[in-house]
């Protein structure tokens, strides 16, 4: 029988557990991303009502992070802050909206000021808009391709003029 000795290493222990242990410390540890662009308060106080452009507010705030689908006059300046613990789904810990509104001219009409607590939570329906007509089995779609393909591109049989031999391939008589 065969034994295998092994070696004593009195500082291992002590150390590989500390390792351990500090990595899963480390790991477990929240990381925090910002992300969209936040205006600061003194940038957003240059913008005045009625006298502000949309030119005016690119210089001061740069470009939105979304516009309007409708129309493009209320633009978005969207940050968010989330924390994410190891493997789990982040928490979303602060959230600011800037929505700057135009007028038909271009001039600033309001500026609103949204935080977190200001949304909402949607539930999206899961449906699909119909489509005309009706829909077919894979059988049926089967079935009834064939015969709709044929190996043939000239005049005969498979042809358009329907083989009589009464016409060529541009629809007049032959010769």
């Amino acid at each position: 029988m065969l034994y295998l000795r092994t070696l004593p290493l009195p500082g291992l222990r002590p150390g590989f557990v500390s390792i351990c242990g500090a990595v899963g410390i480390v790991g477990c540890a929240a990381s925090v991303e910002q992300r969209g662009n936040l205006p600061a308060a003194d940038k957003v106080a240059e913008i005045h009502a009625g006298s502000t452009t949309k030119d005016d507010v690119v210089k001061i705030l740069g470009t939105p992070s979304s516009v309007s689908v409708f129309n493009d006059n209320s633009w978005y300046y969207i940050s968010r802050r989330t924390a994410q613990m190891a493997f789990f789904d982040p928490n979303v810990v602060d959230q600011q909206v800037y929505v700057v509104n135009f007028d038909d001219q271009g001039v600033v009409k309001a500026v609103d000021h949204k935080v977190l607590e200001d949304g909402r939570e949607i539930t999206p329906i899961a449906r699909a808009t119909p489509a005309p007509g009706r829909e077919l089995s894979f059988l049926e779609q089967l079935i009834g391709n064939l015969g709709k393909f044929n190996g043939g591109t000239g005049g005969g049989k498979g042809s358009e003029g329907g083989g009589t031999g009464g016409t060529g391939p541009t629809g007049r008589p032959p010769g």
